[in-house]
């Protein structure tokens, strides 16, 4: 299941997730810097001595990353939209399960192309219910976590977690939400149980080219606060922070670093003003090399920036909306290859993007585009299928990135 070698995980000094070494999943904490241990001090935990462990054994892996002797090393990265979890969806996986909630078949549609990556990365835009719990929805949401199996057994590898959504079952469902992804074996960002746990960098090491996921949300939801102290419970965005995380976490090794964003306008396809600018102050620094941007429930465009790229939207990968209008039924999971340059940098040397549309009748089920179309499917369905693989390329592509969809 796993495409790593194993995980380094070492301390930084922002929110950015937790710690986690796959498969055998222990842990491994090294101070990284003086800066760190000042500003962990001053979000008020100790820093801990020097402990290491050896990386875990390798996993069965995609070869991507690996050393080519005919070119530099690449490695693929997979981005995919919000994994919501709405009371259709949990009903559908209970029919699917016979009475046990059983996510796999709605998730199988995309399973090729996230397995194919070396690194797959959605967005859990809700908390998990915990043990015990029965499932919410709107407004304050609360998934079933056994979701977590099918985002697994599809391929995906790491969640980020900063959303509006993330304090709606306040902190023991950050906690419970942290807990069952630990238990699924996933790597998360975003959110964190402590300080301690917020001081952490988590350095996802794909066959030896270390990645570091950070995610951020703009906010929460309305008459939602943090605790007075407890700020790291939610990565909230402020561009200053962002780019001392980033930065702490080149300073800790990581080769990539990967930005989440939970921001822009809801059902708004192009992004605003506010986004665009972000992404060109972030994407200005040497240290932030890709944002993957969710949160409006419709795919926005794709945007090269100084020779580096984000994805504005990245729509819903998995959703059933009271409303089940066609622009929130379709996602895009942008692939991002990275090469590795003489001097040791990683560079996106490729993008493409490959549409996804999620069915709702007769079952729900989510869509590779291009493979729904290569199939059998009958005329209305073709015709259904063209027309969202049109309008997803449209406004993947409205800022002219000329991206192809595969």
């Amino acid at each position: 299941m796993s495409r790593r070698a194993g995980t380094v995980a070492l301390r930084s000094a922002v929110p950015t997730g937790a710690t986690r070494v796959r498969p055998t999943w222990q842990r491994s904490c090294t101070i990284v810097a003086a800066a760190a241990a000042v500003l962990i001090a001053a979000a008020g935990c100790a820093a801990d001595g020097p402990r290491t462990v050896s990386p875990a054994a390798s996993s069965p892996a995609r070869s991507a990353a690996q050393p080519s002797p005919s070119g530099p090393r690449r490695v693929t990265v997979l981005g995919a939209g919000d994994v919501l979890v709405h009371p259709p969806v949990w009903q559908q996986a209970r029919a699917d399960g016979h009475g046990r909630m059983d996510f796999r078949d709605i998730f199988a549609g995309v399973r090729p192309a996230v397995s194919g990556a070396d690194l797959a990365v959605c967005h859990l835009e809700t908390p998990l219910a915990g043990p015990g719990d029965a499932p919410r929805g709107w407004p304050r949401f609360a998934a079933p976590p056994q979701v977590l199996d099918a985002v697994r057994a599809t391929g995906f590898d790491d969640c980020s977690t900063a959303s509006n959504h993330s304090y709606d079952q306040g902190s023991a469902g950050v906690r419970d939400t942290l807990d069952a992804l630990d238990a699924a074996h996933l790597h998360h960002a975003g959110t964190a149980r402590s300080a301690r746990e917020a001081a952490r960098t988590d350095l996802i090491d794909v066959h030896g080219v270390r990645i570091a996921d950070l995610s951020y949300t703009f906010g929460l939801n309305s008459g939602l606060s943090l605790p007075a102290g407890e700020s790291w419970l939610v990565n909230v965005t402020d561009v200053h922070r962002i780019l001392t995380a980033a930065h702490a976490a080149r300073a800790a090794g990581a080769d990539i670093v990967l930005l989440s964003l939970h921001w822009g306008t809801e059902y708004q396809q192009q992004p605003t003003d506010e986004q665009r600018a972000q992404a060109r102050t972030l994407l200005g620094s040497p240290d932030v090399d890709a944002i993957l941007g969710c949160h409006a429930h419709v795919v926005q465009p794709f945007q090269r920036i100084g020779g580096k790229w984000v994805v504005y939207g990245m729509g819903n990968e998995i959703a059933r909306h009271e409303d089940p209008v066609a622009a929130s039924r379709e996602g895009v999971m942008p692939r991002l290859t990275f090469t590795e340059s003489a001097g040791g940098r990683w560079r996106v040397s490729h993008v493409d993007a490959v549409p996804t549309w999620v069915d709702i009748a007769p079952k729900i089920r989510l869509v590779t585009l291009s493979t729904a179309l290569a199939g059998q499917p009958s005329a209305a369905q073709r015709s259904v299928y063209q027309r969202e693989y049109d309008r997803i390329g449209a406004a993947v592509n409205a800022l002219g990135a000329h991206v192809p969809l595969a």
